[in-house]
């Protein structure tokens, strides 16, 4: 996963510190206890981001004709360590004076991961989807247990690290925020598709939150179908108030019962009876080695899938 930076251009790590035991008391009492033991080691080094007041040229070398992406508050751009040689991703970020900042990110280069199941030139089976939700779900347990909501999952925000691998990240933390059951914490944004029963109604959030987004994603990497889609955004929001969904026969006819279960056990309207990233990862449809070795002989095309991912994009 990616370091929470945020989009107002403050990088950094987020604390690593246990919650108190009042927090951790009422979180049992709210049917949203995380796992008490100590955070799993992070798949990547903590370090503390120092700002450089230097310019940035004494380091970097910025191709400012190449952008790989933007938003509200800057663009990225490709750039290149003077001292290295290495390939990075520099977000220039627009200040109310006339210098700029300039943060420097890892440079993930093989794209989202909805523009690669969306590849006619991919053969996306039922167990590629089994190791991109796995990775998802690590991450999320990770973060979770150091009381971070990311609260803007989606198959955009997820990038693939290569184009050889099925390595992903989670990107976009934008919009994430530290949990502390104390307050209470209500939001109002995201994506529709996307967005939890709790969020729509303005009620209290926390780490189920995510789990709903992620049953929407797996739902989708699926069938390539999206399971709230609406003719507009209201729509989408009453579908979801309304948690009716099915399986869609054809879509997912050779789709395993594990996997419905899976999906089952996430796209419930009460979040204090969705699954948590911990019991995610020991389900079966992630954890069951001689179910992934059936998955693994079954061949698939998954060119109607692929089309449907692209039609719902459009």
């Amino acid at each position: 996963d990616e370091e929470g930076q945020d989009e107002e251009g403050e990088g950094g790590i987020f604390e690593d510190s246990e919650p108190e035991e009042q927090e951790k008391e009422e979180e049992k009492q709210n049917g949203e206890d995380v796992n008490s033991s100590p955070p799993p080691l992070a798949p990547f080094d903590h370090r503390i981001v120092t700002p450089k007041p230097h310019q940035i040229a004494t380091y970097y070398t910025i191709n400012r004709e190449e952008v790989l992406g933007g938003g509200r508050f800057g663009q990225v751009h490709k750039c290149v360590e003077n001292s290295s040689g290495l390939t990075l991703a520099a977000k220039i970020i627009k200040a109310r004076s006339q210098k700029e900042k300039v943060q420097i990110q890892v440079y993930v280069e093989g794209g989202e991961l909805f523009d690669r199941i969306i590849d006619e030139n991919y053969n996306l089976t039922e167990l590629d989807t089994v190791l991109f939700i796995r990775q998802i779900c690590e991450g999320l347990q990770y973060m979770h247990k150091m009381y971070i909501l990311h609260l803007d999952l989606k198959p955009e925000n997820i990038l693939c690290v290569s184009r050889a691998t099925n390595k992903i990240k989670i990107i976009d933390f934008g919009l994430a925020r530290r949990y502390k059951p104390r307050e209470k914490l209500k939001v109002n944004f995201g994506t529709p598709e996307f967005l939890a029963p709790e969020v729509i109604n303005y009620e209290f959030v926390s780490f189920p939150t995510d789990m709903w987004s992620l049953g929407v994603i797996t739902y989708m990497l699926l069938s390539g179908l999206s399971p709230f889609l609406g003719d507009d955004d209201n729509e989408t929001l009453n579908n979801i108030l309304a948690c009716e969904w099915n399986f869609e026969e054809e879509e997912f006819k050779d789709v395993s019962d594990e996997a419905k279960d899976f999906i089952t056990r996430l796209l419930v309207k009460s979040k204090s009876w969705r699954m948590s990233a911990t019991e995610s990862l020991k389900h079966p449809w992630l954890s069951d080695r001689s179910l992934h070795y059936q998955l693994n002989r079954k061949v698939n095309t998954k060119f109607t899938l692929q089309q449907n991912l692209l039609y719902s994009k459009q």
